[in-house]
């Protein structure tokens, strides 16, 4: 294990805006070291960062995952509506539209 710090990135995507933070953390930090310290970011306010399910490139992962040089720990919101059903509303306006 090196002793040099660990360099991650935090992102958090709305449909208005992203947020991508660089952060810096001691060598044996975990995911939920990187949100206690996000949290004190006022970009983060308002975000869920307690109760919002988290991935690092797109694998889902607990806040008490040990962090790596180079990790972006991704806070995912909640869907807005099921793909599925979604998916069916539009293909029965495209239908109704023929």
């Amino acid at each position: 294990m090196s002793d040099a710090p660990l360099r991650i990135e935090i992102a958090y995507a709305e449909p208005q805006r992203v947020i991508v933070k660089v952060l810096t953390l001691p060598p044996g930090s975990r995911v939920a070291d990187a949100l206690r310290l996000a949290a004190l970011d006022s970009d983060f306010s308002g975000v869920d960062l307690a109760n919002c399910p988290l991935g690092i490139f797109g694998k889902l992962i607990r806040p008490d995952h040990a962090l790596q040089q180079g990790d972006r720990i991704e806070i995912y919101r909640p869907l807005a509506a099921d793909p599925k059903v979604a998916r069916r509303e539009r293909a029965k306006q495209f239908r109704s539209k023929r």
